[in-house]
């Protein structure tokens, strides 16, 4: 059985946490342990907020997009904004590349999306936006959803 989620809210930085703790929440049904729950969190704290400051570089009026789908032990999930997109993704993936230093920004956002998920997957368009689309196994997963 496949069960889903959507989610939409203005690209606001205080609305970051709330992402974050609505993705866990749904997830928790499937009984996660500690460090997978904060990864996931995690994650969805980095897709956010590239999302709010890349994407649309802090502009209130922009949205941001979740949909998380679990299916067994499956957690997909896609991170979606129609902001400025990225010139160049492979470059924007490398550690430590960040656009905004002056923001004192780490450039650790998609290496850390890839160190916590099984599959890390980024579809971009300039001026229209990018998605970020995730995937992780859980091991531990009690299948509390079924």
């Amino acid at each position: 059985m496949k069960n889903e989620m959507n989610l939409q809210f203005s690209a606001l930085s205080q609305n970051e946490s709330f992402a974050r703790v609505t993705v866990a929440a749904f997830i928790a049904q499937l009984d996660p342990t500690m460090d997978e729950l904060t990864e996931i969190k995690t994650v969805v704290s980095e897709a956010v907020t590239n999302a709010i400051i890349h994407g649309y570089e802090n502009d209130p009026n922009g949205m941001v997009y979740i949909h998380v789908s679990i299916e067994d032990t499956l957690i997909e999930m896609t991170i979606k904004d129609d902001g400025f997109g990225i010139e160049d993704v492979e470059e924007a993936r490398q550690p430590l590349f960040t656009t905004k230093p002056d923001l004192e920004r780490s450039g650790m956002g998609f290496t850390i999306m890839e160190n916590f998920m099984d599959e890390v997957e980024v579809r971009t368009q300039p001026g229209r936006g990018t998605e970020v689309r995730l995937r992780k196994h859980l091991n531990s997963s009690k299948m509390l959803c079924n």
